[in-house]
């Protein structure tokens, strides 16, 4: 097992609206006065932590890019706002977009330059945050991340259709009901997960800490998604189509997602014909989570992507 040089810290952040005092927990695997450029990884959720990317450690053993985890605000070891369930003016993108800049600058990446990955939610976050044009940002990779949520439900609404007869009854009937907390509604639902989100069984420890954060702070998900994977109900993903402003992405970016994907090509597919520079892989074999499904195949694509020169 090679070792690796790690840190962690904190950063203070003055989230709008907390109305506390809140910190941004961070660790690098490798060191940013190497002369690689860095990769900031953006997990999923909203609230899932940054344990399941874990496989991005690979990128630095393979190619020496120093990596950059975070947990975001209201989970993991950063400032929960428990407080704050159901508040739709709080729980926003810029919310994180302004986390994700407070980051960069207390890192000193403006000048040397950076790259960020995004994973589900925090390709959604990625691409509105590449989409302003930050400065030091020099490429984006994008991993299975809708870039419409209206075209991601009815991808959703297809996948819910090819479930087992009794499965899908159990869905509905617990939908109709508002019952997305019992037992039946969270077995039946990962049937859905072990096909769309996670094919490998039993779902690596690192993915299934990213469920246990879920479920022990559920507060942004909640607000922000809704109760499930394919239940979005909530202010800042209902209607949310990032790929409107794709053509404001101006850095080289690769786009991943899985042959059995919960994010499907429809509602992937738009990334590819807004965003001017960029490249589109879809890993056969894989769903959600490619870069454990897939893994070599995974590292090997993100790190000749960040490494060439085009």
């Amino acid at each position: 097992m090679t070792t690796h040089t790690t840190s962690e810290g904190e950063v203070a952040y003055d989230a709008p609206g907390a109305e506390k005092p809140c910190k941004t927990w961070y660790k690098i695997i490798g060191s940013l006065e190497s002369e690689a450029m860095p990769l900031i990884a953006l997990h999923g959720g909203p609230g899932g932590g940054h344990e399941y990317l874990t496989p991005l450690v690979d990128l630095h053993e393979k190619y020496e890019t120093p990596i950059i985890f975070y947990d975001q605000i209201g989970c993991g070891k950063s400032t929960h706002l428990q407080e704050k369930m159901g508040d739709d003016s709080f729980w926003t993108f810029d919310l994180f977009v302004k986390e994700l800049d407070n980051l960069v600058d207390h890192l000193k990446l403006r000048e040397k330059g950076f790259y960020l990955l995004g994973q589900s939610w925090g390709g959604m976050l990625g691409s509105t945050y590449a989409s302003h044009q930050p400065r030091g940002l020099k490429k984006l990779v994008l991993v299975s991340s809708p870039a419409s949520i209206p075209l991601y439900m009815e991808g959703c609404k297809h996948l819910l259709s090819q479930l087992p007869q009794d499965v899908r009854e159990t869905l509905e009937e617990c939908d109709r009901q508002g019952d997305h907390e019992s037992e039946k509604f969270q077995e039946a639902a990962l049937v859905f997960n072990r096909k769309h989100v996670c094919r490998i069984d039993p779902m690596p420890e690192p993915v299934q800490m990213a469920f246990k954060h879920l479920k022990e702070d559920p507060t942004s998900y909640l607000t922000m998604q809704g109760p499930s994977e394919f239940i979005v109900e909530g202010t800042a993903f209902k209607g949310w189509e990032g790929y409107k402003r794709g053509h404001d992405i101006q850095v080289p970016t690769l786009l991943i997602n899985g042959r059995y994907d919960e994010v499907g090509d429809a509602c992937f597919e738009p990334w590819f014909w807004t965003i001017p520079k960029v490249k589109w892989v879809t890993i056969e074999g894989a769903s959600h989570m490619s870069h454990w499904e897939e893994r070599e195949r995974f590292i090997h694509l993100c790190g000749v992507f960040l490494g060439s020169t085009e």
